[in-house]
Order: structure tokens, then sequence, then C-alpha cells
């Protein structure tokens, strides 16, 4: 018979992982943690109402991310990947100053592997408007190897088209076409999509872009960063059942579900919609 101490323990490591971003971009993270620990709980939260973020000012995305922060806390997460590429940019740093549980971001991963996979040092990145203005990705690229070039290109159209669910067709390919000329002079062999929405989108981007250019997508990354970290801390689930999935959303976007089952290639169940109040209250 198991002990109380034992019994504890096991619940303690069973804890779920918070992973969140403004929309369903996140879930591309979502899907390859689930791949890399298939028995560890996850809870998604979707900040579906107020997205995107790209587009608003660093002070407003620090707290809506702080909020929901607060939120997977009170859900007693044992650790929180932050899966959205302008809350990593922006308030990276304050959540994982304000909070005692890991947290990864996923920025440094994408700029690990680029600067790994990139032959001649000259890599683009897509992002918001928010994402690029911080010049995060310039500057960690930059701390791994000072002599990579760095050429960033905002797309502020690509989030709400995903949203809305134009991942295919004319519209979104002639907005990528339109993006991605920015970097026809440049001469870059890797580009890192600089937004967890992106790689919803790869195909195109990546026919767009060429075959000489490798297309950077942090979601695996970021799951082996989560799997290296818990794993390093003894925080691991070693259950050998698969894990429970739970879904937040501020609002009941269809897109989301039709989407997210699409790309998930499963039903999404455990589906709650969260008041934006009832986050404050958290």
């Amino acid at each position: 018979m198991a002990s109380a101490t034992e019994n504890k323990d096991k619940a303690s490591l069973a804890r779920p992982i918070g992973v969140f971003d403004s929309g369903l971009g996140g879930l591309t993270v979502f899907s390859e943690i689930q791949k890399a620990l298939p028995c560890e709980n996850l809870i998604y939260f979707g900040d579906t109402a107020r997205v995107p973020y790209g587009a608003k000012s660093p002070k407003i995305v620090e707290r809506y991310t702080m909020e929901i922060v607060n939120f997977l806390e009170a859900c007693d997460v044992k650790m929180i990947v932050i899966a959205c590429n302008t809350s990593t940019a922006i308030a990276y740093k304050k959540v994982k100053k304000r909070i005692k549980i890991p947290v990864i971001g996923v920025i440094d991963p994408a700029c690990a592997i680029a600067s790994e996979m990139s032959e001649t040092g000259r890599i683009g990145i897509i992002g918001t408007k928010i994402t690029v203005q911080s010049g995060a990705y310039p500057e960690r690229l930059k701390a791994v190897n000072p002599a990579i070039k760095a050429f960033q290109k905002d797309c502020p159209l690509f989030v709400p088209l995903v949203e809305e669910g134009f991942t295919e067709g004319e519209i979104i390919d002639l907005v990528a076409k339109k993006y991605l000329r920015e970097f026809d002079d440049k001469d870059i062999d890797t580009l890192i999509l600089g937004c967890t929405h992106y790689p919803l989108i790869s195909d195109i981007i990546a026919r767009v872009s060429g075959p000489g250019v490798k297309i950077i997508n942090s979601a695996e990354q970021t799951a082996m960063a989560v799997k290296e970290t818990l794993g390093a801390r003894g925080l691991l689930n070693k259950s050998k059942k698969e894990g429970k999935r739970r879904f937040y959303l501020t609002d009941a976007s269809v897109n989301f579900i039709r989407i997210g089952e699409k790309f998930l290639k499963r039903k999404m169940q455990n589906i709650k919609v969260v008041k934006v109040w009832d986050i404050l209250l958290q």
C-alpha cells in the first residue's frame, strides 16, 4: 500500500502544465507537448475575446499576460508555457521573476534551432508588430551568435486571417507574397515563424519563400525544452495513462474549435468559457 507521502508526491507530479496564447495559435505548441509528453495533464488557455495581441501596446499585453498567469496559477499548474511570441517578447522576464514555478517561452528555442540550422547566418523573422518592434528575436540571435544578420518583417494580417479560418486560398496567398517580398534582396537561408499562429499557414509561407529557405517553427523545440526542464527538476508525471486535456477560452469561438480539432486531429472536449472579469478575480 502506498504511503501518504507517496500519494502526495504522485498528486504533485500529476499537476497540469499550463499553456496559453492570445488565440488558437498556441495549439501548435500544445500539440507538440502532447506528443512529447503524452502522460502529462495539460491546460490550454486561449484569450479568444481579446485576440490579437500583436497590435496592442506593450503595457496592455503585459497586463493580459499577467492576468492569465494568475488564472493558471489558481489552476495549480506545475509549469507555464507562454505559447505566444508577443507575450514572450514583452512579459517573459516579468513572469519568470514573478512566479516560482518553471516558465518556458517560445523565443529562445526558436533562436537556438535557427542559429544551428542557418548556414549563412542570414536569418529572417516574421511576427506581429509588437514582437518585431520589441527586437527580442535579433537580440536573442545575437546572444547565441554575434555574427548572425537578422532581418525582420511584421505581418499584422496573418493572425486575424488564421483566426477567421483563412489558412488556405487566394487571400492568404496574396498577403503572404506581399509580406515576404521584404526578404527578396536579403539572401536569407532561414526564416523564423515568430508567431505561433504562423505554423498553421507554414505550407504557404514555405512555398512563397522558396526551396532555399528553411522554415523554423519553434513548437517542437519548445516542447523539448518543457520536457528537459521538467525532467531536470524531477517534475515529470510518472503515470502511464494518457493525460487529461482542459481548454479555457475567453470567448466561445466556433473557429477555435473547428480549426483546433482539424489541427489536433482529435475531438476537443472539456472546453470552458471564462469571462474576462473571472480572470481578474483570480
